[in-house]
Order: C-alpha cells, then sequence, then structure tokens
C-alpha cells in the first residue's frame, strides 16, 4: 500500500514531442488489457518493469501527468484512436420518404390515381359516347373533357407532398434527437492530471498516457492500468456479469476496464485503451459481427460498431437509441388507442360500404333504369367510374384514420423535451416526460435537492465548550489545533478543493464533496492553510484509506509516521463515530476517558440542539497504533475503527433553497405527496422538512429512521412484508439515517402497493452509485447534474441539471402538458374524423359523388395531422396545470367533456354542410353542383361546400385549446406564436386554393359575399362552442369516455361511470353547483345551530346531541374535491391528497384542494364539518345533490 517512488520520469512528457514513436504499439496495449489478476501482473513485469516503465514507454507521468500540449494529444489520437465509438449514421432524407411512402392507404391512392391518369386520355367517339349513359355525357367544354387528367395528376402530387411532410417530420425528430445526444455528450466530463493540475475534459477527449482520477460513483470512460489506489472497488458486471465487486490494487489486479463502475474507494489510472481499442468498444465490434460481412477488417470492426447501439458506457450514446426506444413506446401506446377506438376499422367498413353503394347505385341505374346494354367502347368509361368511386372510398378512408395522433406525440414530447432543457431537465428517455405527469408521489434527498450544498461550520463542540460560532484560532488550544488541522487536511479526499471566487467579493468556490468543503472551510476560518499540509503529505504517501460509502457512513485516512508506529484520522456521523469514541481531547490537550453515560449527555446537550436547528453533526477522531503492537490487520474494519479519541463535533449548516417550500407547496396542491429520504440524522431530517413545508405543526405524519422503517416492514424472519408497508407509507413523510436499500424498498412498497385505488406513480431523485436500484425500479428516476454519479445518471431516466427541487416541479407541468396537448389534438381531429367521414359517405351514397373531393379531402387531411398536431402539440405550459390532480393510469386519453365537444361540434358542422349540400344552390342563388357528370367542371357549390367546411375546422381549432370546458378558448393564445402562425398560414393557403386552385382542387373563385358567408359559418363553431361548454358534462348521461386501459371489473357500471364523470374538470357544472353549494351551506349552518341548542336544552353532551359524522357528508359531497372519492374508502390512511384526513389549518384544506378555490364558497363554518367527518373517518356518501339535501334533512 506504501507509496512508489515515481523519480527520474517527471521530464518524460518532454520526449513526446520530439519522438512520435512510443515504446509500445497499439496492438501491446490490446492485449495487455485483455489480462487479468495475475496474468496481467506478470505481463507488466515482464514487458515493462512495472507501471511506471509503461508510463516511461507512453511518455507519461504517473505524477504530473501529460503535458497537454495539442501537438502531443493529436499524435496520440492518431496512433492509439480517440476515445468514441462511431455513431450510426443517420437515415439520409431519400430514406425517410421511402419509409413514408409504404404507407398501405397511400399506395392504394397512388394505384387508384394512376390507374384514373391513364384512363383518362381514352376519348370514345362522340357518335357512342350518348350510349354510355346520362352520367358519361353532358360536358360542354371539350376542352373541361380533356382536363380529366388533372385529377388523377393533382391526387398524385398531394400524395408527394404528404409523403414529403412526413418525410420532414421524421428528419427533424431525428436531427432533435441528434442534438439531444450531442448535448449530453458534452455534459460528461472526467477528472485528468495534465501538466500537474487536475482538470475536467470531455470524456471523448482522453488520449492513451494520460492520467485520469477515478473516484465513487465513477462510470470508467476508458481501459486503464492502476497507477495508486484507495480501498478500490469495480463493479465489472457489465463486462463480466459477475455480480461481485472486485477489489483492485497494484499487487493483486491493477487492470481497469471501460464501462465498469466504481463502487467504493479512489485512486488514478494510467490510461491504456481507448474507443474502439477498449474492451468495450471489442466487445460492441464482436456484437456486431452478425451484421456485417465485409472482408476488410479494420472497416468491418469499424462498421459493426456503427450497427450497434453504444451504450453510454463511453460517451452516454444510449441516450439517443433510448429515446427511440421510449418514442416508439409512445407510438405503439397511441396506435393501441387508435383501433382500441375502433376508428381504423370503423374507416375500412365505411369506406368499403361506400365504394359498394356507389358501384351499385351506377349499375342499376346504367343498366337497369336506362336499361342501357353493355358497350365495349364505353367499357373504359365505365371502368373510370369504378376507379372514381374506389378513390372516393380510400379518401374516406385517410380521413377516418387518424395517422396524425403518432406525430402529435412525437412532436409534443420533442418539443417538451427541447423546452425542458432550458427548465434544467435533461430527458434521457421520452416516455419519462409524460410519466411525470401523472407522478403522486416523489421521494426527494434532502442535501442538494431540497438544500442549497453550500455548507459551511457555524457550531462546534471542541476543548469541552460549545461555541454556538466558529471559535477565534487563539481560543482553541494549540495541541488540539494541530491535530484538528491535519485530521481535516489528509482525511478529506484531495479531489475536494476551495478555491477562490469567481467574482471578486463573491463566496469562495467549492470543489468537490460539499462537507469536506465545509470542513476545509472551517480550516480556513481558524486561519490555518490546508493546502500546505497536503504539500507535505501528498496523496501517495497515505498508507490506507477506508472511502466514505453508505454503510460505513464514516471515512479514515492512515499515515505511517516515521517511528514505525501508524495514526488514523476518522470523521463521519456524529452518532455513530461517537460509538466507537472511549476517549475525548480535553482543553489541556490531554485525552480523558469517555463513557457511555457521558456520550449520552453529549447527544442530549450537544448534537441534538444542533440537529434541531437543521444542522448536520459531524465527528472528528483519531487512533493512534503504537509500534510495540505492530502492523494491525487493515482488513479488520471492526477492530480498526473502534477506541477514537474524539476530538470535536460540528454542526454544519446547508440553508434551505429559497424556493423550495413554494415548489414543494404546488406539489402538495397537484396531490403530489413530497417525501424526503435522506441519509441524515432523524431531527435534522425533521428540521429541514419542516423549514421545506413538507412536515406541518399538528399533522399526523410519520417521521422515522431507517432502523425504525426495517422494523416495522419486516415480519419475525426478517422478511420485508408488502401489507407492513401498506401501514406505514401513506403516513411517511421523512425517512432518516436510510441506507439505498431502504430507499428501493420504500419506493417498490408503494408501486406495488394496493391500498389506494390508483396504483402510485413514483419519482425518485438520486445521486449516488449505490440509488441506482432505486432510480431504476421508479417510474422516473431523477439523477442530480451536479452532485450525481455516472451511475446514478446512467440509471435515471431525466438528469436535473441544477440539482434544484423546483425544476422537478417544472417537469411535472411538462409532463401535464403532453397530456393534454395530445387530448387537445385528438379533440380536434376526431370531430375532423367523424365530420369528413359522415359528409363523404352521406353524400357519395345519395348524390353518388363525395361533397369533398380526393384532393380536398388530402389538403384536410394535411391540416388536421401535420399542422395541427404542430399548432397544439407546442402549447407551452401553465400554471394553472398545477390546480388539478393526477389522471391516474387508467384515465381515459378522451374525456366525457371532449366526448360532449366532440360530438356537439360534429352535429354543428353535420348541419351546416347538409343544410348547404341540398339547399345551398337555392341560398346562393348559384347552379347545383349534384349529379355532375364524368369531367365536368368545378362548381360554386361545392367549392362553397369545401370552403365552409375547411374554415369550420380552423375555427374549431382554437375551441380545441380547451379540453376542460373553459370558456374563454383565446386565453393564452398570443402566448403561442406557433399556433397564431399555423391558422394564419393555413387561412393563406385556402384562400390560394379556393381562387386560384381550379380544376386540380375542384374550385372555383368566390366573390367576396360568398367568402363572407363561409368565414361567418366558420366562425359559428366559435359561438356553438360557448353554447356547448354551457351544458354540464354529468347531464349527458349517455356519454362514454374511450382510450382508457382495462377497466375494472368489480365496479358496478353506474358507480365507475360516476368516477369518471368525477374525474373531470367540468366548468359548466361548477356554475350550476355554485348556487346550490351557497344554498346548502346556509341551510346546514342553521340546522347545525338547532341541534346544538337542542343539545344544551336536554342538558346532555353538545356531542351527544348532534347528528353522527356520516350524515355530514352532504355538505362535504359538495366541498370536496371528486377525485377523493377513492382515497376515501381507507378513512385510516391520511394523505396530502386526501382532504378528508387534513383536520388542521383551512389554509392548507384550500391549497390542497384548488378546484374548489374558484367556487369560492369555502367557510371557516364548512370546515368545521369537513372535520368532523374526516377525523371520525368516514367516507363520504356518494350521490347527487338532491340524495345529500336527503341525507341533511
Amino acid at each position: 500500500m506504501a507509496n512508489n517512488s515515481y523519480s527520474g520520469v517527471k521530464n518524460s512528457t518532454a520526449m513526446a514531442n520530439h519522438d512520435g514513436d512510443f515504446g509500445c504499439s497499439l496492438k501491446d496495449l490490446r492485449a495487455l488489457m485483455e489480462l487479468r489478476g495475475a496474468e496481467a501482473i506478470s505481463k507488466i513485469g515482464e514487458s515493462y518493469g512495472d507501471v511506471q516503465g509503461l508510463c516511461t514507454r507512453l511518455k507519461t507521468s504517473p505524477v504530473d501527468g501529460l503535458s497537454g500540449q495539442p501537438a502531443d494529444i493529436d499524435k496520440r489520437k492518431q496512433v492509439f484512436g480517440k476515445n468514441l465509438i462511431p455513431p450510426k449514421k443517420p437515415k439520409t432524407f431519400l430514406q425517410l420518404v421511402w419509409e413514408a411512402l409504404q404507407d398501405v392507404t397511400l399506395i392504394i391512392l397512388e394505384v387508384a390515381a394512376i390507374v384514373s391518369l391513364g384512363l383518362s386520355f381514352y376519348k370514345p367517339p362522340d357518335a357512342e359516347r350518348k350510349n354510355c349513359g346520362k352520367a358519361a355525357g353532358g360536358v360542354e367544354d371539350e376542352g373541361e373533357a380533356d382536363a380529366g387528367w388533372i385529377e388523377g395528376a393533382a391526387i398524385l402530387l398531394s400524395v408527394v407532398c404528404v409523403v414529403l411532410v412526413t418525410a420532414f417530420n421524421d428528419w427533424s425528430k431525428e436531427k432533435q434527437f441528434r442534438g439531444l445526444q450531442s448535448r449530453i455528450e458534452q455534459e460528461q466530463k472526467f477528472a485528468v492530471v495534465r501538466g500537474g493540475q487536475v482538470i475536467l475534459i470531455p470524456v471523448a477527449e482522453i488520449v492513451v498516457g494520460d492520467v485520469a482520477q477515478i473516484k465513487y460513483g465513477d462510470l470508467l470512460p476508458t481501459d486503464g492500468v492502476l497507477i495508486q489506489g484507495n480501498d478500490l472497488k469495480i463493479d465489472e458486471s457489465s463486462l463480466t456479469g459477475e455480480s461481485d465487486h472486485v477489489k483492485k490494487t497494484l499487487d493483486r489486479d491493477p487492470m481497469l476496464l471501460s464501462g465498469t463502475h466504481v463502487m467504493e474507494g479512489s485512486g488514478k489510472m494510467l490510461v491504456t485503451a481507448v474507443g474502439e481499442n477498449s474492451q468495450t468498444g471489442i466487445i460492441f465490434a464482436l456484437l456486431g459481427a452478425s451484421e456485417e460481412d465485409d472482408d476488410d477488417e479494420d472497416e468491418k470492426e469499424a462498421k459493426k460498431k456503427e450497427k450497434k447501439e453504444k451504450k453510454s458506457m463511453l460517451t452516454f450514446r444510449s441516450v439517443l437509441e433510448s429515446s427511440h426506444d421510449s418514442y416508439t413506446v409512445a407510438r405503439k401506446a397511441v396506435h393501441h388507442l387508435v383501433f382500441s377506438t375502433h376508428f381504423s376499422s370503423v374507416g375500412l367498413v365505411m369506406s368499403a360500404i361506400t365504394v359498394i353503394i356507389l358501384v351499385v347505385l351506377f349499375v342499376v341505374d346504367t343498366f337497369w333504369v336506362q336499361d342501357l346494354p353493355w358497350d365495349t367502347e364505353c367499357t373504359p368509361i365505365y371502368v373510370q367510374f369504378f376507379v372514381k368511386f374506389f378513390i372516393i372510398g380510400v379518401t374516406v378512408l385517410v380521413v377516418a384514420v387518424p395517422e396524425g395522433l403518432p406525430l402529435a406525440v412525437t412532436i409534443s414530447l420533442a418539443y417538451s423535451v427541447k423546452k425542458m432543457m432550458k427548465d434544467n431537465n435533461l430527458v434521457r428517455h421520452l416516455d419519462a416526460c409524460e410519466t411525470m405527469g401523472n407522478a403522486t408521489a416523489i421521494c426527494s434527498d434532502k442535501t442538494g435537492t431540497l438544500t442549497m450544498n453550500r455548507m459551511t461550520v457555524v457550531q462546534a463542540y471542541l476543548a469541552d465548550k460549545h461555541y454556538r460560532k466558529v471559535p477565534e484560532p487563539e481560543l482553541v488550544p494549540a495541541a488540539i489545533m494541530d491535530i484538528l488541522i491535519l485530521g481535516i487536511s489528509i482525511n478529506c479526499a484531495y479531489t475536494t478543493k476551495i478555491m477562490s471566487p469567481e467574482k471578486e467579493g463573491g463566496l469562495p468556490r467549492q470543489v468537490g464533496n460539499k462537507t469536506e468543503c465545509a470542513l476545509l472551510g472551517f480550516a480556513n476560518d481558524l486561519k490555518r492553510d490546508y493546502q500546505a499540509i497536503r504539500n507535505e503529505i501528498p496523496e501517495e504517501q497515505l498508507y490506507k484509506v477506508y472511502t466514505f460509502n453508505s454503510s460505513r457512513k464514516s471515512m479514515s485516512t492512515v499515515l505511517k509516521n516515521p517511528d514505525g508506529s501508524f495514526r488514523m484520522f476518522s470523521k463521519g456521523a456524529s452518532e455513530i463515530i461517537l460509538k466507537k469514541c472511549c476517549r475525548l481531547l480535553t482543553a489541556s490537550g490531554e485525552a480523558k476517558v469517555f463513557r457511555p453515560r457521558d456520550r449520552d449527555d453529549m447527544v442530549k446537550k450537544v448534537i441534538e440542539p444542533m440537529a434541531s436547528e437543521g444542522l448536520r453533526t459531524i465527528c472528528l477522531a483519531y487512533r493512534d497504533f503504537p509500534v510495540s503492537e505492530g502492523e494491525p490487520d487493515w482488513d479488520q474494519e471492526n477492530d480498526i475503527l473502534t477506541s477514537l479519541t474524539c476530538v470535536c463535533v460540528v454542526g454544519i449548516e446547508d440553508p434551505v433553497r429559497p424556493e423550495v417550500p413554494d415548489a414543494i407547496k404546488k406539489c402538495q396542491r397537484a396531490g403530489i405527496t413530497v417525501r424526503m429520504v435522506t441519509g441524515d440524522n432523524i431531527n435534522t431530517a425533521r428540521a429541514i422538512a419542516t423549514k421545506c413545508g413538507i412536515l406541518q405543526p399538528g399533522d399526523d405524519f410519520l417521521c422515522i429512521d431507517g432502523k425504525e422503517f426495517n422494523r416495522r416492514i419486516r415480519n419475525e424472519k426478517g422478511e420485508i412484508e408488502q401489507e407492513r408497508i401498506d401501514k406505514i407509507w401513506p403516513k411517511l413523510r421523512v425517512l432518516a439515517r436510510s441506507s439505498p436499500t431502504d430507499k428501493h424498498t420504500l419506493v417498490k412498497g408503494i408501486i406495488d402497493s394496493t391500498v389506494l385505488e390508483q396504483r402510485q406513480v413514483v419519482a425518485v431523485t438520486g445521486d449516488g452509485t449505490n440509488d441506482g436500484p432505486a432510480l431504476k425500479k421508479a417510474d422516473v428516476g431523477f439523477a442530480m447534474g451536479i452532485a450525481g454519479t455516472d451511475v446514478a445518471k446512467e440509471a435515471s431516466d431525466i438528469i436535473l441539471t441544477d440539482d434544484n427541487f423546483s425544476s422537478i416541479v417544472k417537469a411535472v407541468m411538462w409532463g401535464r402538458n403532453v397530456y393534454d396537448s395530445i387530448s387537445k389534438f385528438l379533440q380536434f381531429q376526431l370531430t375532423v374524423n367523424v365530420v369528413a367521414v359522415i359528409v363523404a359517405f352521406t353524400g357519395a351514397c345519395i348524390t353518388q359523388d363525395s361533397p369533398l373531393k380526393a384532393v380536398q379531402m388530402l389538403w384536410v387531411n394535411l391540416i388536421m395531422d401535420t399542422f395541427a398536431s404542430l399548432a397544439l402539440a407546442t402549447e407551452p405550459p401553465t400554471e394553472s396545470l398545477l390546480l388539478r390532480k393526477p389522471y391516474g393510469r387508467n384515465k381515459p386519453l378522451i374525456s366525457r367533456t371532449m366526448m360532449k365537444n366532440i360530438l356537439g361540434h360534429g352535429v354543428y358542422q353535420l348541419v351546416i354542410i347538409f343544410t348547404l349540400l341540398f339547399v345551398g344552390e337555392r341560398i346562393f342563388n348559384i347552379d347545383s353542383g349534384r349529379y355532375a357528370p364524368l369531367h365536368s367542371p368545378p362548381s360554386e357549390h361545392y367549392t362553397i361546400i369545401f370552403n365552409t367546411f375547411v374554415l369550420m375546422q380552423l375555427f374549431n381549432e382554437i375551441n380545441a385549446r380547451k379540453i376542460h370546458g373553459e370558456r374563454n378558448v383565446f386565453d393564452g393564445i398570443f402566448n403561442n406564436l406557433i399556433f397564431c402562425s399555423i391558422v394564419f398560414s393555413t387561412f393563406v393557403i385556402q384562400v390560394v386554393i379556393v381562387q386560384w386552385g381550379g380544376k386540380p382542387f375542384s374550385c372555383v373563385g368566390l366573390t367576396i359575399d360568398q367568402w363572407l358567408w363561409c368565414t361567418f359559418l366558420g366562425f359559428g363553431s366559435l359561438l356553438w362552442g360557448q353554447l356547448i361548454s354551457s351544458i354540464p358534462t354529468s347531464r349527458l348521461t349517455f356519454l362514454k369516455s374511450a382510450g382508457h386501459g382495462t377497466q375494472r371489473q368489480e365496479i358496478p357500471d353506474e358507480e365507475l361511470e360516476d368516477m369518471e364523470d368525477m374525474e373531470e374538470i367540468d366548468h359548466a357544472e361548477r356554475e350550476l353547483r355554485r348556487g346550490q353549494i351557497l344554498w346548502f351551506r346556509g341551510l346546514n349552518r342553521i340546522q347545525t345551530q338547532i341541534r346544538v341548542v337542542n343539545a344544551f336544552r336536554s342538558s346532555l353532551s353538545p356531542y351527544e346531541g348532534l347528528e353522527k359524522p356520516e350524515s355530514r357528508s352532504s355538505i362535504h359531497n359538495f366541498m370536496t374535491h371528486p377525485e377523493f372519492r377513492i382515497e376515501d374508502s381507507e378513512p385510516s390512511i391520511p394523505l396530502i391528497d386526501d382532504t378528508d384526513a387534513e383536520d388542521d389549518a383551512p389554509t392548507k384544506r384550500n391549497s390542497a384542494s384548488p378546484r374548489n378555490n374558484n367556487n369560492a364558497v369555502e367557510s371557516s363554518s364548512n370546515h368545521l364539518y369537513v372535520e368532523a367527518s374526516g377525523a371520525a373517518g368516514t367516507p363520504s356518501a356518494p350521490g347527487s345533490p338532491l340524495h345529500s339535501l336527503e341525507t341533511s334533512l
């Protein structure tokens, strides 16, 4: 373990600039890195002498690293390769076009258009034309008949437009993912020594010969050989499959491999292989072998790596691939919705029926009614009719299938991910963004997330005295001062430093572990220089280091003295270190005996007062091992870490972030329970939780430590039982002194729980390596971008780049916004689908022609698919999203309010279209467009129908911005410039199509009057929307929701409908209830006063005269948030999102039930009854206002 001497190689870096040849080749290093353990040590011994010899060959210094000169770095990249794997080549635009062309409906349309195009050139002789039936004749202008090819060509052109737009969307999506990937690659940096200075460089810049500093939690970016290590343990399971941690030492196994995780300890390594030549790179090359048959081996390897996804082992490339995976998951979910709502099958059936009816009507009319024989000369004309019918059928299918939905999901998610970056949320898995919107619980760390992670020592107990502020240096005895400063200087990681402030007059910069920074700052406050001691005792001279980990909760460093004795310095959680102390340094510098009784006194008088002020308490101690006892067995930790002498106890302050209490209040109002899971002392944790607002004075919530938590959840055999967890988690708010295993157990317990009807959706924050399992298990895992380890980041779904809890609240907002954006788009698109299909189907059956032509249908499809998804999926989130409870996993995507809007607007649009279709020519005094023969010119009549239809969709797009029945559909419309510009540009294009589209679009230019009428009928959608929003959804009992998961079979249908109704915000229902609630409130008040008087009059206990709390549930029925119905069935479990259980301050209830705030009807008198109901723990009776009135009376 002792330090090696490195003299003689410090200046070897200079050679690299003159001599380009290194003492070992790429092949030698690759062969070396394939060896393990004793084999590797003997190989290094044979070929290079030792690690120092290998450093010399690679022209680097184990102490000062590389010189860092650009010429040297470039040379190394050229000889040994760069530390990156070539990315998968993105698909070209042509490939994306080809993929878009694979759409079945588009292929059918193309074939039909080509057939139509070919047949349009056939002209039968005029003499026989009249024998082909009425529909074939009637073309006045010969030029019109010659223009028959235009329709087929226009359809082909429209298909090309749709394909190009789809391909462009896919291309821009791909580009966004690439941008996300490169952002993550830039984020990942690693500490290397260059020119004697420790610097952070991007992982891709690491070269062979670099000396890298590795520490707990790192994901090794390259292969290397250990130069110096402190208690280093590596998880190599990602490469070897072995789950046991491998201990790395110079004399046993010094080989470090890329892609493995540092689970404990720290050290330095010499980089020997990077990128494609590292063990991970070679493995990926082998994995890709089956996909590439190139003969050239080098080329082959490179291409193999391109074929295979690169995990984040080297450059976090998995982010791109996992984003694609999540995108696919989202698309699959939406496709499931599309098919589950039967739109595809309905569209197919409708299109088939349309074609059949058209063909039958034509055949009956031509061959039976007109009694014409089949003439071979007329066959091409008849075929043209059949092709025309077929095209109408296919356009019905195109419009019926809402294929814009996956696009809307993608745009919404991609837009949100991009914007979330600005809110300090780096999303690694796309689906996490939407999942976060449904989160019901957040298990958060304390340090750095809820607090500022800027730690300072503010109190100290040393030399038998408790100082309420940092003592002056002269007050501390010299003997104690020397031991204290030496202990702090060497028993803090050498990577932790206090740097000068960036701005003049600013606070000093803290680099590294913040608790250790606080101790180094304490040394500075005592006017002593820790750096001078570190220069005197470099890291290589430390004899043994027991690094901090979650099970030890302490760190110890051993120094060997010149006389052969050893001194060990320890620091750690005060109650843990004090249990191992048997002596205490007094003011005289002498050590006195420290008994358990003394320890209890210190806990009561020093540690608990510090902790109750929210301070983290750390104990500093030491132990001497005399020469006479010989060298101890350092592996026997329990024997080593005992019989310590306590030097001092410090109280470290980490102030709560100023924005956190407000963020937690928002979470609680949004129905999200925040729990603090921390490794800190329970008193410190409770104090911080109270400052944050997680705990309120008087709350009946649990605040326990890890030991108590394990005692409660395990049975006699020590096994964890879900039933026991279910008794704890609903009340649990603070879990202190918890291990990562406790965190994982809690998260798993909450997710697996069936106590509540809705499965809990849990988000978890974590920064340490051991937080990985909890982050993986959680529905959404948040890793800390600043304090987080690489392992935690890899296990997470979202990285908080500022480590701030308030950023999680923004993630919730964005998640809910994604869900609402998709719902808005659905509401709009399904309205268009329903109307377009019915119009095309009915019109075709009655008039033997679709009022909306194929090209017009494709234009409508383009509006509602691409443009609408872009407009509605990019709505920015608002604070109002946090005023509702989470939807839950079984929430239908199409709520009953949305169904009301879809059907309501559908009815309006159908009435208008059919009125125009059948009596429009009389209203506008124009020629009828019905029963037009083949190749007839476009009519004003059908142009007005088409124009009105499109304008109704444009105005309905504004209606679709609100999905909960809100009246003001223009609210915040100018905050979304994309929406405004798309609606405006669509209108401009529509004007161009109508006025100058001509034959290809089957349009005729309209007059100003006709345009005004079309616009007025379109604007009517907005007025009609106001009427629809006035009808309470609950009155429309026939409405059903759609697009939800499997229903809960055991719940009766009527009750299920009630629950679904209650899950929605319905503004019309609110307005109706306002008057009722006020009336009931007055009634209840009078009624209760009479009861109280009667109770006193009969000289009974006041409570005996009162009615049982059950019957009080009438007023509760109006005041309680609808969604609490589910939770009310568990009366014994108080939850933040359960109004019943909150029997303290009225203000808190208001914040927990935002929708009721809008009604402005809560008063102090109501609280009496609501609280009585909650206190007795009775569920509120379901029912209508009349039922509630009967109960009250």
